[in-house]
């Protein structure tokens, strides 16, 4: 299973991200807005106005009620594809609402941040039940999701604007967002099979198969962080990464197509 993770920590964690990110997109030059993202249908503006949205999402939160089960982690975020096409909608109409103006997306991305905040400062950061917009899950995992937004995100902004210097996440952010999605991985393929290995911040074994006694396991998978944030994410896909030769998998198990994306 997932591990549980300590609200603080997740807290942190998301508003390091977001306040890099946030900073990041105060200095890039305007004309890189109207571009078009990696993100088909979306401009640059589009994009960073789903930060709003992403700090939104903790805004409508609330503690669940005594007796209500929270669900995982994994299972939360099996919950997006369903919700994908009303998230876009919501993103394009924060991008309309501000005329996709620099100056009026970032105050709506600051606005809905610090009601975030507020939200999160009125609860505490214990790790109790919320009620979110889909299901409930607990408020450590719930803020990782947030986490995985801001790596995810800040890695599409990047390639949207390939002529500006990347986005300088916070270590702790990517790193907590890739282990986390590693551990969903081995969440959704039990077993000790295949070890696969992001450096330099987590490795996990998964899929069912003739079980090592030691060691290394025979088949193994190195990814960047950068490429597990994608292919988890579905911005590309296993194959196309494995021909061009930007994925190492040795071994005959050593496939993790039936898997991705993960969310």
């Amino acid at each position: 299973m997932v591990k549980r993770m300590d609200p603080e920590t997740a807290w942190a964690a998301y508003r390091s991200g977001h306040d890099a990110l946030r900073g990041w997109l105060g200095e890039l030059p305007p004309e890189h807005w109207t571009g078009p993202s990696v993100l088909p249908g979306w401009t640059v503006a589009d994009l960073a106005a789903h930060l709003a949205l992403v700090a939104d999402s903790v805004t409508a939160t609330a503690a669940a009620p005594r007796g209500v089960a929270a669900h995982s982690l994994s299972e939360y975020l099996t919950t997006y594809a369903a919700a994908a096409a009303g998230l876009s909608e919501l993103t394009l109409a924060i991008a309309r609402a501000a005329g996709h103006d620099k100056g009026r997306v970032l105050a709506a991305v600051d606005e809905r941040f610090a009601a975030a905040a507020a939200t999160v400062e009125a609860r505490g950061l214990d790790d109790v039940v919320l009620t979110t917009r889909r299901i409930p899950v607990r408020q450590g995992d719930y803020l990782l999701t947030r986490v995985i937004e801001i790596a995810v995100h800040a890695d599409d902004l990047a390639r949207s604007a390939p002529g500006a210097a990347p986005p300088a996440i916070p270590r702790d952010t990517t790193r907590l967002a890739v282990r986390t999605l590693l551990d969903v991985l081995a969440d959704r393929a039990p077993g000790r099979s295949v070890e696969v290995r992001v450096a330099p911040f987590a490795a996990v074994q998964c899929i069912e198969g003739p079980r090592h006694t030691r060691g290394t396991p025979p088949n193994t998978v190195d990814l960047t962080p950068a490429l597990w944030l994608r292919l988890a994410g579905g911005r590309v896909t296993w194959a196309d990464e494995l021909a061009a030769g930007a994925v190492l998998a040795s071994g005959q198990r050593a496939d993790l197509s039936a898997y991705l994306p993960l969310f």
